[in-house]
C-alpha cells in the first residue's frame, strides 16, 4: 500500500484546540481518518520547527491521500502538506524507465 508523509502546522485556532484536547486525542482523529479511507496511521509525531506534526500514513491511493488533505485543510485549524513516499524499489523502477528530455537551450 502506498505511503504518504503529512507535514502539518497548527494555526492559532488549531493550537488552542490542541491545548484543549491534548495530543493523544488528535492522534486518534488521524488514525480514524486513515481507517475511513481504507488505510492506517503508521507514525504520528509532534515536532519543533516548520512542522508541528509529522505523520506517515498507508493509504490505497493518491485520491484517498488528497481526500484527507482537503478535509483537514478546509477546516482552517491546520496547514497541511502531503508528500507521496517512494520505496527504493520504486526508484529503481523509475530509473529503468526510458525518458527523453532536452534541457532548455540544448
Amino acid at each position: 500500500m502506498p505511503k504518504y508523509l503529512y507535514q502539518a502546522s497548527y494555526t492559532a485556532e488549531g493550537a488552542a484546540g490542541l491545548l484543549d484536547e491534548g495530543g493523544a486525542s488528535r492522534r486518534q482523529v488521524f488514525a480514524d481518518l486513515a481507517a475511513e479511507q481504507g488505510g492506517s496511521l503508521e507514525a504520528f509525531y509532534y515536532a519543533f520547527g516548520s512542522s508541528d506534526l509529522v505523520m506517515i500514513v498507508d493509504l490505497p491511493d493518491a485520491v484517498s491521500a488528497a481526500a484527507i488533505s482537503l478535509a483537514v485543510g478546509a477546516r482552517g485549524a491546520i496547514r497541511i502538506n502531503t508528500v507521496p513516499l517512494l520505496t527504493a524499489e520504486d526508484v529503481d523502477a523509475a530509473v529503468a524507465k526510458t525518458v527523453t528530455y532536452r534541457a532548455p537551450g540544448a
